[in-house]
């Protein structure tokens, strides 16, 4: 365990995000306390001092060695700086994405291009104030150019989306930290939870009459869990709850094959559902059945053109690099196979390491080197991608992602998931239903608000009025 000491409480969150990269295979601890005397280096203990106007960052050589750092930090930025460039020296490595440690890297590209700076003054900018590499610069200001045209048409200030939340999957994929509960316990309690959404559909109705709805996103989970009469009522309670005459894009994420029917594959087209994801996460079963997916490639393939026949013309499919055991050719392997089937967008994950997740206790007992997600196979999807037509027009990160890269969504002209770019950039209000999901609120003068819903089914379904009168208040 690398244990990082302060002197006090300051920054403790991007401390734990920054040196968590740069030492991936360490589990670490951030606390307060005095100062170690007589450090044995295989304690593996660095020490920060916060004063006035400086800070000190001390570590300690293999010989126990101590070796301090001193510099002014005004503020946090010039701190994550500091910090960046000693552990840089330290160990020898360079970030893809420099210092940044929130999920949004693009959120800054747009804030720039929105001050009217060009693509070489914010990628100059980039590198030198978060050390962020060139690639990743142009790839942030490329997706954020794409992002600002595809959002100019959205009613910021009038309009909104909704998200609507069905915590169900067949089973619990290994790496999942998601809202999400076996069907098969649930399944006499469904009514129960459909009971509840319906009231909360029809109450948040009601609250943004007036309003415009630009996107509908129905996630979870895996909202095709449900049988078909269940999607058909769920359905059914939009069309008559909502005004959809405005929506611009209508998503249902299929996701896992074994629960994908030609019946609810119908039923989402006969209510206008126009964007489906059919997540093979990977193109390889053994590793399908290592993460706890129970279907198949060729159930995953199957699904795919089943819903080509159908006449969904706007199909996701999503991967995951960095999987257990899964190197360069695996990768390869995969994107082969896709190329094959030809989606309309592609969204590719990079591992990320949740500790509510199995695969926490998977990589305890197997070890942190079988994730081996690197530039390679980064170039590997992105190229593949581009064989298909795609642009990239989508990018998040987040915590203890294999290799420290990134989650980035590729399209065909068109075919951009517009609710994805949403939830990464917060410029309108999303409206979220359902067990954990998150609503949020942006005001006209930029500030964002969000209340939660509880992730428990059970406690959902016995408080919805509570969350229901969080977002009255929150709406005001």
């Amino acid at each position: 365990m690398l244990q990082v000491r302060l002197n006090k409480a300051q920054y403790e969150y991007d401390i734990h995000s920054l040196v968590k990269a740069f030492y991936p295979t360490e589990e670490v601890r951030v606390d307060q306390g005095d100062k170690p005397e007589g450090i044995d280096a295989n304690r593996g203990i660095m020490y920060i001092s916060f004063e006035k106007e400086t800070t000190t960052i001390c570590l300690w050589e293999a010989e126990g060695v101590e070796v301090a750092f001193k510099e002014v930090t005004a503020d946090k930025n010039d701190f994550k700086r500091f910090l960046y460039r000693v552990l840089s020296e330290h160990t020898g490595k360079k970030l893809p994405w420099g210092n940044l440690t929130g999920i949004r890297p693009t959120k800054l590209a747009m804030a720039k291009l929105e001050e009217g700076f060009d693509d070489e003054e914010i990628a100059q900018w980039l590198k030198t104030e978060h050390y962020v590499s060139d690639e990743k610069a142009v790839l942030s200001i490329d997706i954020a150019k794409r992002e600002k045209d595809i959002l100019s048409e959205l009613h910021y200030e009038d309009g909104y989306s909704l998200y609507i939340g069905i915590p169900f999957c067949p089973t619990t994929c290994l790496y999942c930290s998601f809202t999400s509960y076996p069907y098969c316990v649930w399944k006499s309690r469904i009514e129960d939870y459909l009971n509840a959404l319906f009231y909360e559909i029809e109450c948040t109705a009601d609250m943004m009459k007036g309003k415009i709805l630009d996107t509908v996103y129905i996630g979870g989970g895996t909202p095709t869990t449900l049988e078909a009469e269940h999607l058909d009522k769920l359905l059914t309670k939009i069309k008559y709850n909502f005004d959809l005459s405005n929506v611009k894009e209508f998503t249902v994420e299929a996701g896992r094959a074994d629960s994908i029917t030609k019946e609810k594959l119908e039923v989402l087209k006969k209510h206008n559902v126009g964007r489906i994801s059919v997540n093979p996460q990977t193109m390889h079963n053994k590793t399908l059945r290592l993460i706890g997916r129970q279907h198949t490639v060729e159930q995953a393939e199957e699904a795919f053109r089943l819903a080509r026949e159908i006449g969904f013309d706007n199909i996701n499919m999503d991967i995951i690099l960095g999987l257990p055991g899964e190197d360069t050719d695996d990768v390869a392997y995969t994107i082969e196979r896709i190329k094959e089937l030809a989606p309309d967008n592609l969204t590719v994950h990079s591992l990320a390491i949740k500790r509510a997740s199995k695969l926490s206790q998977w990589i305890r007992e197997n070890g942190y080197e079988s994730m081996n997600n690197t530039e390679a196979t980064m170039t590997i999807a992105a190229k593949g991608a581009k064989d298909m037509g795609m642009e990239p027009y989508y990018l998040y990160r987040q915590k203890n992602m294999s290799g420290n890269f990134e989650n980035v969504g590729y399209a065909k002209e068109g075919k951009n998931g517009i609710y994805n770019i949403l939830i990464m950039e917060e410029k309108q209000t999303i409206m979220a239903l359902g067990a954990g999901s998150i609503t949020k609120v942006v005001y006209p003068d930029g500030r964002i608000e969000r209340c939660d819903n509880v992730k428990d089914v059970a406690l959902y379904i016995e408080r919805i009025q509570e969350m229901i009168d969080r977002k009255k208040e929150l709406l005001g």
